[in-house]
């Protein structure tokens, strides 16, 4: 059956925050598919393309994602377009390459990505969006990601791509904003539309909302259980300063547009009983996070 482990996470009315994969540096190549489980390693990708791409990931680090055209469209030529960026709670960038072919990914410089400066690339102004639908790393991502993918192209055009897996299979459908890193989860086309639309804003819709990639799991709940709380959507609006553990609890500082500060105290729990993660693996106990208290410093 397909679409089980994100079918039962909205049957529990499981929340998506805190769940966005950590990534700081993007390398995101387009590749017709099929894409296997593994999308690198399985796909069309001639073999020290797809060895140097897993060389990168490990390496820089980064995180690697083959793209495709909403609905298979294969481009006409042996060209291919690569993004390359990076996302920070201070900054982030994103630029676009053309390659004339795709072994052309072998002689690019990427020091400029471990740097957190430039490629060389056309730096990309308007937001990018990518859809997970990596069906055969999980059927949830093709089932509740194609649609997804295909309504926003209707909406943003050429500015999203499919993509192979992010992460949060039981999130499906999952949304990555970039250059800023958000995630979003358990969309449908008619919520995909709102984010979207949020974000080109520069809001957040908190209901979706999974996190940003550059921060730890614990600190992307506390993000969105402040905006909550205050009733926050602006995509800038607060910003991470400061985290310090304490065992289960983690106390996250925030800085305000008007240089005031907050101080967020978040308790991290399990669930009781373990649950579906994906459809293909077993069950394990979800993290839960509770805002215990909320002050201004």
């Amino acid at each position: 059956m397909t679409g089980r482990c994100a079918m039962g996470s909205r049957a529990r009315g499981e929340r998506p925050l805190g769940t966005a994969s950590r990534a700081r540096r993007w390398l995101l190549l387009e590749q017709p598919g099929p894409w296997g489980r593994d999308a690198v390693a399985e796909s069309d990708l001639p073999p020290s393309v797809a060895a140097h791409l897993e060389a990168v990931a490990r390496e820089l680090p980064a995180r690697v994602l083959l793209l495709r055209r909403p609905g298979g469209e294969r481009p006409l030529g042996t060209e291919r377009r690569l993004y390359a960026g990076v996302t920070t709670a201070h900054g982030s960038w994103l630029e676009a390459l053309e390659l004339d072919h795709v072994d052309d990914v072998l002689d690019l410089d990427l020091q400029g990505l471990r740097e957190g400066t430039t490629v060389g690339g056309v730096r990309v102004i308007d937001p990018l969006y990518l859809v997970c639908t990596n069906g055969k790393h999980d059927p949830c991502c093709a089932k509740f990601g194609l649609p997804v993918a295909q309504e926003l192209a209707e909406v943003v055009g050429q500015r999203v791509w499919e993509c192979s897996h992010v992460g949060g299979d039981r999130f499906a459908g999952n949304l990555v904003c970039l250059p800023d890193g958000l995630f979003y989860g358990q969309l449908d086309p008619a919520s995909a539309r709102t984010v979207v639309a949020a974000h080109e804003g520069g809001r957040i819709e908190l209901r979706h909302f999974r996190g940003r990639s550059c921060h730890a799991f614990p600190v992307q709940a506390a993000e969105v259980l402040v905006r909550e709380r205050l009733d926050v959507q602006g995509t800038d609006a607060i910003e991470v300063v400061d985290v310090e553990r304490q065992g289960d609890r983690h106390v996250v500082r925030f800085l305000e547009p008007g240089g005031g500060r907050l101080r967020a105290e978040l308790v991290t729990a399990h669930d009781t009983e373990p649950v579906p993660l994906t459809c293909h693996g077993g069950p394990a106990r979800a993290p839960r996070y509770e805002l215990v208290d909320l002050r201004s410093e």
